[in-house]
């Protein structure tokens, strides 16, 4: 081949891989989009002063809305959404404040990603609804999400919503079912990346939240609302093993970092995630970086029971006051399992003895408070007690009332009369397993039975896992001095927020 014809065609196979080639920085533009389009129209300005992150970088845009970062790998680029403005929605209601290069598409990277801002009154009051725990196993199990908890949500006065991960359970396939059934509460609706959210045959950590990304957008992001500064953290890291471990990447801190030091100390700091911050290997390294403020808190899912933890020295905190860390009440329960109610949706009773449900958590400034809400019941369905129905007289005095109150914590106060007649009496706090939740675990090995060619747990629904000791349960003796007849016994509970529930239950003294 001549020279001179060589160097032509390497010229232009060098100018063709130039095209796909990764670039060192990207840059863009965040602007007002006065019509709503998307689009950065000619007549559309740049916002000055908003956050813009590659998930370890954050600068600051210019006087026009100009931004440039390091390009990474181009695996999330984000704005981070200020407080007084919205982000566009998806028909899922995904909020859309990034740019991943999707999978398939052209991979040419376009010459500037601008990202659009809306104008959106917010008030420094206000709600958002938090799901732990979805895991759909098939769209049988979608539909039990939708008809449990979506349809109840619809009409509510939450701003937003968080699904906590393990949005299914081992088929990213599912989340747009998902997605569409969620959307109908009618919110933007953010996610968290859970393990069972993962490419099960991705070889490489970095390619297991694959799919996740390609509709969710990036596991660490981060907005605001109000008074509020909302971080989401990917920490499920999938070693080569296959198996995980609860970590956050050095990328992960730095962004934390990085964010932090153009945040307000007034500001509350809320830090999302899915597996709880305790069970994190390097938990004292994201600790550190909240413990000089004075407003945080905290948030996840993964165990299937609901646990109030307050995070002291021994677990990494060096904080003035211990850090409050949520784990989070399931939407599935213990993962749908249990028998069947009367429209076909299983009891899924977590392993603490608690229903499944979630929480809805209403920010006020920078202080913030929890409910929690049974899929469902009543909003002040908070508890279950536990008495039998018919005691002896000589046996009064030595029979317990138990009571489970499944959002309680060490800060709440327990207390208990009968009849009306008696002073309130404190209840003690106890550690042990609820006696409803060991009842209908002894059904398992019934329900693994076949009958005529059946599997009864197909009749009566999966089967549960063994219960957990329960961290929210209080008991006291009954007085001895109660006379034959029918009674009833009052369980009140005022929570670390000043909320007061309370529940009756009657028996009988022969």
């Amino acid at each position: 081949m001549p020279q001179t014809r060589y160097i032509k065609i390497l010229l232009l196979l060098i100018s063709h891989l130039s095209c796909f080639s990764q670039p060192d920085r990207i840059k863009g533009t965040v602007f007002l989009d006065s019509n709503k389009n998307g689009i950065f129209d000619k007549s559309e300005k740049g916002i000055k002063g908003i956050c813009v992150s590659n998930g370890r970088e954050v600068v600051l845009t210019s006087e026009t809305g100009k931004w440039e970062l390091p390009a990474g790998d181009l695996s999330g680029i984000f704005v981070i959404k200020p407080a007084n403005f919205g982000v566009p929605v998806s028909r899922e209601m995904i909020p859309q404040h990034y740019f991943v290069r999707r999978s398939g598409s052209n991979p040419e990277v376009p010459q500037s990603i601008n990202f659009p801002l809306i104008k959106s009154a917010e008030k420094d009051q206000f709600s958002a609804l938090f799901f732990g725990d979805t895991q759909a196993r098939g769209l049988r199990e979608v539909n039990f999400i939708n008809h449990d908890v979506v349809e109840e949500c619809m009409g509510t006065n939450a701003v937003f919503g968080v699904s906590l991960g393990d949005n299914v359970a081992d088929d990213p396939q599912l989340f747009a079912e998902i997605s569409e059934g969620i959307s109908q509460i009618g919110i933007p609706w953010y996610n968290t990346f859970g393990n069972h959210d993962s490419d099960r045959n991705a070889k490489t950590n970095s390619l297991r939240d694959k799919t996740f990304k390609q509709f969710y957008g990036p596991g660490t992001y981060a907005f605001e609302y109000g008074k509020v500064v909302f971080i989401d953290l990917n920490n499920i890291y999938f070693k080569p093993d296959g198996k995980y471990i609860s970590h956050f990447t050095d990328d992960q801190l730095v962004f934390v970092k990085n964010y932090l030091a153009k945040v307000p100390e007034n500001k509350l700091i809320v830090l999302m995630m899915h597996a709880p911050v305790v069970g994190c290997d390097n938990r004292e390294k994201l600790l550190e970086l909240i413990q000089g403020r004075k407003f945080t808190f905290s948030i996840s899912g993964h165990l299937h029971e609901q646990v109030n933890l307050f995070v002291g020295k021994d677990m990494g905190w060096n904080g003035e006051l211990p850090h409050h860390h949520l784990v989070n009440a399931t939407v599935c329960g213990s993962w749908w399992c249990g028998t069947t109610d009367e429209v076909g949706i299983p009891h899924a009773t977590m392993n603490d003895g608690a229903p499944n449900g979630y929480s809805v958590i209403t920010f006020d400034g920078n202080k913030y408070s929890v409910r929690f809400k049974a899929a469902r019941r009543p909003d002040n369905y908070q508890m279950n007690i536990y008495l039998p129905d018919e005691i002896l007289a000589d046996k009064v005095s030595s029979t317990q009332l138990l009571a489970n109150i499944f959002a309680g914590s060490k800060r709440s106060v327990v207390e208990m009369h009968i009849d009306n007649k008696e002073d309130w009496k404190q209840m003690d706090q106890v550690n042990q397993v609820d006696p409803e939740c060991l009842r209908m675990n002894r059904l398992t090995p019934f329900l693994q039975k076949i009958v005529d060619g059946q599997l009864l747990e197909d009749v009566f629904g999966n089967a549960m896992d063994k219960p957990s000791i329960s961290g929210h349960m209080w008991q006291t003796n009954l007085p001895g001095s109660l006379l034959p007849g029918t009674h009833k016994v009052t369980v009140r509970t005022t929570d670390m927020y000043g909320q007061v529930w309370q529940a009756v239950r009657i028996f009988r003294v022969r």
